[in-house]
């Protein structure tokens, strides 16, 4: 079926399993708050295995997500701002072949795709250490303890992660135990060059080798999975997840069949938060980009040519200009500014009649997929 129904994540992690006996390849697009890392979890969770004691004494998952950048941490040296160095948490497996596997030598390639820094692991104090070269008269000069940025800090721990499946693929004894890799939103802070970028080496790396464990991506990065559905093709499933009606009830729409559209998701997202009444500031900022994506292809002048109210509403004005000021000035996408009542009902009047004057599948908006089944 292309709409299935899920009360709970440990459910919609089993049937991803199941997926994956089918193709090897599983790619997830969701946006933020949906709940991409709770199912990395939840699926990692259903490979472990515990003792009577509690003790883990088996696993078949490595993942990437937000816990695994967690096991990194700066030390930034607030007495003397001089020696800055990234702290590893060496308790976690993660890290099982750091000592023996010499994976300086094997982060360093992957790196110099994505950066101009350099590093050096000390296994003994488990920290990184950054430097770089700079210009220095005719020559150049490197310059040791430096702090990178966020979004040079999360390259490197990606480039550890790959240097790492790597391993995995190359069937090095520490990683023996992978069945599954599961990686959610390895680019967060990447621009839209590094996205197409890490998306052909990953997806190079994983088709590359007859070794390649099942592996599921998920992401919010529209132009990522994009990448990644165009270089994997028919070995990959490639779906869409959102909430359902229900407060646990999550929607996998299979779009294997059909190309991907973010604007589709962000109207199906916005059609469930209007229903439900959960309205914040943001979501009219995300009404408008569908606006404009809109406007573009029908070759309108302006996303406001999209407003058509019904002959008799004399608002026409009023909702192009809320929508004007509610996507701009102060209302940041990440602050959950609620709506007040009144632009909670000035949204549904402006969405509604955006959706009856496009020709848009209906059966997107209805409160549970027509075709699905719950398990």
């Amino acid at each position: 079926m292309s709409v299935q129904t899920f009360t709970e994540l440990p459910a919609l992690a089993q049937h991803l399993r199941d997926e994956l006996e089918k193709k090897k390849f599983f790619l997830l697009y969701a946006h933020n708050s949906v709940g991409k890392t709770r199912l990395s979890t939840a699926f990692k969770d259903l490979g472990k295995q515990v003792n009577a004691d509690g003790e883990l004494t088996a696993r078949d998952t490595l993942y990437f997500n937000a816990f695994t950048e967690d096991l990194f941490g700066w030390h930034n040296d607030l007495d003397n701002d001089i020696e800055r160095f990234l702290r590893i948490n060496g308790d976690s497996r993660f890290f099982d072949g750091l000592e023996s596997m010499e994976m300086d030598n094997r982060i360093r390639p992957f790196l110099s795709r994505y950066a101009d820094f350099d590093f050096r692991i000390d296994t003994n104090k488990w920290v990184v250490r950054f430097s770089r070269e700079v210009s220095q008269g005719d020559g150049h000069r490197r310059e040791d303890d430096i702090k990178v940025s966020r979004g040079e800090e999360n390259i490197f721990i990606w480039c550890f992660f790959l240097a790492i499946v790597q391993l995995v693929l190359d069937g090095a004894e520490p990683y023996e135990w992978v069945e599954y890799v599961y990686i959610d939103d390895p680019i967060s802070s990447l621009d839209e060059n590094n996205a197409i970028a890490v998306g052909n080496h990953l997806a190079a790396m994983l088709t590359g080798s007859d070794n390649a464990p099942k592996t599921i991506v998920s992401t919010h990065h529209p132009l990522f999975f994009n990448v990644l559905c165009n270089e994997l093709r028919k070995k990959a499933h490639q779906h869409l997840l959102t909430r359902g009606a229900g407060p646990n009830s999550y929607v996998l729409n299979d779009t294997t069949s059909r190309p991907f559209l973010n604007h589709l998701a962000t109207l199906v997202d916005l059609n469930l938060a209007q229903a439900e009444g959960k309205l914040y500031a943001h979501h009219f900022n995300m009404l408008r980009r569908v606006m404009e994506q809109t406007a573009n292809f029908f070759g309108m002048d302006a996303w406001k040519n999209c407003i058509q109210p019904e002959p008799e509403d004399t608002d026409e004005t009023l909702y192009k200009r809320v929508i004007d000021i509610m996507s701009h000035g102060d209302y940041s996408l990440f602050e959950p500014t609620e709506m007040m009542d009144e632009n909670k009902d000035l949204f549904r009047k402006v969405f509604s009649q955006f959706i009856a004057n496009h020709p848009f599948n209906p059966a997107l908006f209805l409160s549970e997929p027509a075709e699905s089944s719950t398990s």
